[in-house]
């Protein structure tokens, strides 16, 4: 445990940047979950369902919570699920 008050502080601030990242992820997790289990399931609102995830996951990668790489990638492969 942090003995010093700015090492406190510094553990403080990730305590609170993991919670508002874990948050985030998990949002994130659930649109494009909903996305796969729609077309899956055969449904006609996938095109919305898609720019709900995509709007989310370029929120994340903006705020760094995931990189910019990843996200390119999974709205790559969730626009290609989406056309079929």
């Amino acid at each position: 445990m942090a003995t010093h008050r700015s090492a406190k502080k510094r553990q403080r601030q990730s305590l609170k940047r993991r919670a508002r990242n874990n948050q985030v992820a998990k949002t994130v997790r659930g649109a494009v979950r909903r996305l796969r289990e729609a077309k899956a399931q055969g449904a006609k609102n996938t095109d919305e369902l898609f720019h709900d995830a995509e709007r989310l996951l370029r929120k994340a990668a903006s705020k760094g919570v995931l990189h910019k790489r990843t996200v390119s990638r999974t709205v790559s492969r969730l626009a290609k699920l989406a056309a079929r």
